[in-house]
């Protein structure tokens, strides 16, 4: 009975460090990405600028408001 009683708590106790583990991975890999999409949004003005007067020509050309495009 005793042996069942260890083995059950060395078990339980693998699947808590386990359970530690994950979630230090996850809070870690939040961290990371949280991290990563403060590097990205460090953009010049000018190139922000450039790909909205992309994004509104190609919108303008999708909705055929230009016809010499084609």
């Amino acid at each position: 009975m005793a042996d069942t009683h260890k083995t059950m708590a060395a078990a339980l106790a693998a699947v808590n460090a386990y359970l530690h583990m994950e979630e230090q991975a996850a809070a870690e890999a939040a961290a990371q990405q949280a991290e990563d999409q403060g590097v990205r949004q460090v953009q010049s003005l000018w190139n922000q600028s450039g790909r909205q007067d992309m994004m509104t020509m190609r919108r303008l050309i999708q909705l055929r408001t230009f016809t010499r495009f084609r």
